[in-house]
């Protein structure tokens, strides 16, 4: 009896290119590593090409049976770890990468260096290319030392640069249909398709017989970045205005280029002994904080999904998020948490307030309809779009 697969069911061998990948610490390298490792688990065979992260020759090597091809890179001067991809020094790699691997899709998470040549060359090879885009020119404009005029014809440039990248894809998508309707928007063509970029939910709940060692005080928690689109020197302010009586404490967990001024800024408010600032968490840690927190506050005004967001909802936390981008979609106010106003510390502690005001009841049933609301976003169904249109399947 043959072993072969049936053709819409045989392996497919995917490369994810990725102009950011772990060990960078955001959401776009976090779903790439999510989606190459959920693919490898599903019986592909998955290659990831994304910028080495030092200085060195390209090199392939293999991490958890995802092969990864690491492109000779550069350090950006104007950001903490990003790294720059020269196109005369890579166009040659990234042949020799095609060329070794012969996939039969390639998934570009990027329209930068890396995710332009190679989709160009995956169109001129004729290999169905697929894109997704976690960008908005937000994300980039913090670390450009220019003035207001520039930023505003760089942000004009690369929403056409996207646009211009991404036509070349038999199919683009976007983490939610606002980010979708963003991309329309601003040049991309309108058949491009909104998919989570999912979460595990089991991966963030209270395990069975787990008793977790809570703190004596109240906390709200925020992960990301510490980049200034992310706006924490708001929740800080938003700490400092709720009345010391009552004791509330912020934990801070991620790294970036705002440490210090946040650091001072806790100090110069008299909340420096209230703000926690944890750095970055390995996984299991990050559970724990999770569920330990009375709250998961974003303040983030760029957020086209906000994984961290979803990952706090698994794990059964109310929030309180910036009526910006993507995470109104995430709070239903009054149920599951509320909506501040951005740039508004006042209305955020007032939020902040009410939720950890309600009762333990009330606390833990807005926790549980967090939960019930990430059933809409399970990994799961994540993958099976994805792998249906990496088959040129119809997504739904």
């Amino acid at each position: 009896m043959s072993t072969e697969h049936p053709e819409e069911q045989r392996p497919l061998k995917i490369l994810i290119i990725a102009e950011t990948y772990p060990p960078d610490v955001n959401g776009s390298a976090q779903f790439a590593r999510r989606l190459a490792q959920g693919m490898r688990g599903r019986g592909h065979q998955v290659h990831v090409m994304a910028p080495m992260t030092a200085k060195g020759t390209s090199l392939t090597v293999d991490k958890d049976g995802v092969t990864e091809h690491r492109i000779r890179s550069h350090r950006a001067f104007t950001h903490p770890y990003f790294r720059l991809c020269f196109p005369w020094e890579v166009y040659r790699e990234i042949k020799r990468v095609l060329d070794a691997v012969q996939p039969d899709v390639v998934h570009s998470q990027c329209h930068y260096i890396l995710g332009r040549l190679g989709i160009q060359e995956a169109q001129r090879r004729g290999i169905r290319l697929v894109g997704t885009n976690h960008f908005i020119p937000e994300n980039i404009e913090p670390f450009l030392p220019f003035p207001d005029w520039f930023i505003r014809g760089y942000r004009k440039v690369s929403w056409w640069d996207l646009a211009r990248q991404f036509r070349r894809c038999d199919v683009v998508t976007a983490p939610t249909q606002l980010a979708v309707d963003t991309m329309v928007a601003n040049g991309v063509d309108d058949n491009a398709i909104p998919v989570s970029n999912g979460i595990q939910v089991g991966d963030y709940e209270q395990l069975a017989g787990e008793h977790l060692k809570k703190p004596d005080h109240q906390t709200v928690l925020f992960c990301g970045r510490l980049a200034v689109e992310k706006n924490v020197n708001e929740l800080i302010e938003a700490v400092s205005l709720i009345p010391d009586a009552k004791n509330v404490h912020a934990e801070i967990v991620g790294e970036g280029e705002q440490l210090d001024s946040l650091v001072s800024l806790a100090h110069s408010l008299g909340v420096a002994e209230r703000i926690h600032f944890r750095g970055f968490l390995a996984d299991e840690q990050l559970r724990v904080a999770y569920l330990n927190a009375d709250v998961f506050c974003q303040p983030g005004t760029a957020e086209l999904q906000s994984l961290v967001t979803l990952e706090a909802m698994s794990a059964s936390t109310p929030v309180v998020l910036a009526n910006a981008r993507a995470l109104p979609h995430l709070a239903d106010e009054g149920v599951n948490g509320y909506l501040f106003e951005p740039g508004n510390p006042h209305d955020l502690a007032n939020k902040l307030q009410l939720v950890l005001d309600a009762g333990p009841q009330q606390r833990r049933a807005m926790g549980e309809a967090s939960h019930r609301m990430m059933a809409h976003h399970s990994f799961a169904k994540t993958l099976d779009t994805f792998e249906r249109i990496y088959r040129g399947e119809p997504a739904r």
